[in-house]
């Protein structure tokens, strides 16, 4: 806290307390309370933010090694609306920082063997952990429970390699591919709502392709949220591209690699969110595509 307190003094910043979360501090200081936390090099994004008309993050005061910027309270309002406010930043921020990067040939049949060699290497992964179940006498309830949905995992890897292939037939020809500023961290914990909507927890941020963040934000609330109105909802204002969502679909499809490296009732709830995944994927997906029959 030294340092911290050095850092303050620096900017002829009094401290009256501090409070320590996660990764960051909050301090109590005569210009009212400060967040600070490491600067991880992203003044180029809250620059180009900037420039973009994006200022939905909270004031920065002073950045240098560290960040210096005021502490926003957060309005207690309920989840379901929450994330609908936060699809629509995001969505506003895709918008706003929208723009294309030329891609060759090489580099997407790169991401397409990249892809393909995912799914074969969970192909192999899952094979040998059901071998070694199946030899067991007597399971434990995670080996169970794996053994018994084992069937559809290998059909989510199927259907995500057909996925794959559809996304290449897609981007075939394209020399262009639509890039922005992704948030690449989302979640409710993130999202702050006062006088205006505020993201925070910018350090994963980069200019990639946009659906990376529904990607992340659809893995940390999958079982909270129908994730089929917040699609709809984000894609009123920023309709995805045919390769993008193939994209997005092939990430949802994709098993994460299970290690039976934990407790037993860990494993049981690791396990079962696994599973419980890989089906709202699946229903997603559906669900999007008779809609799309529909319309």
């Amino acid at each position: 806290m030294k340092e911290i307190s050095n850092l303050l003094k620096n900017y002829d910043i009094r401290a009256l307390g501090y409070q320590k979360l996660g990764n960051v501090v909050i301090a109590d200081t005569n210009i009212g309370k400060v967040v600070i936390k490491k600067n991880k090099n992203k003044d180029f994004i809250f620059n180009y933010l900037n420039t973009r008309n994006f200022n939905y993050y909270p004031e920065i005061l002073k950045q240098d090694n560290y960040i210096i910027s005021k502490y926003v309270e957060d309005i207690d309002i309920p989840n379901e609306q929450k994330i609908e406010d936060l699809i629509d930043l995001v969505s506003l921020l895709h918008s706003k920082t929208t723009h294309y990067k030329e891609i060759t040939e090489d580099e997407y049949k790169k991401i397409y063997e990249d892809l393909l060699n995912n799914f074969e290497y969970l192909f192999e992964y899952y094979t040998d952990i059901i071998s070694l179940i199946d030899e067991k006498v007597f399971m434990s309830p995670s080996e169970y429970l794996m053994a018994r949905n084992i069937s559809f995992i290998f059909k989510s890897i199927e259907q995500g390699r057909q996925y794959v292939d559809a996304w290449l037939d897609n981007i075939d020809g394209l020399n262009k591919m639509r890039v922005a500023v992704v948030h690449n961290n989302l979640s409710l914990s993130h999202y702050i709502r006062n006088d205006k909507d505020y993201l925070l927890s910018w350090d994963k941020s980069k200019i990639d392709i946009p659906i990376f963040d529904l990607y992340n934000l659809y893995n940390n609330h999958f079982l909270d949220f129908d994730f089929f109105e917040i699609l709809k909802r984000y894609e009123h204002t920023y309709p995805l591209k045919k390769y993008e969502l193939e994209l997005f679909f092939i990430l949802i499809t994709m098993p994460n690699k299970i290690e039976f490296d934990d407790t037993e009732f860990n494993m049981c709830i690791k396990v079962s969110n696994e599973i419980d995944r890989l089906y709202k994927s699946h229903a997603l997906i559906e669900e999007y595509k008779k809609s799309i029959v529909k319309s």
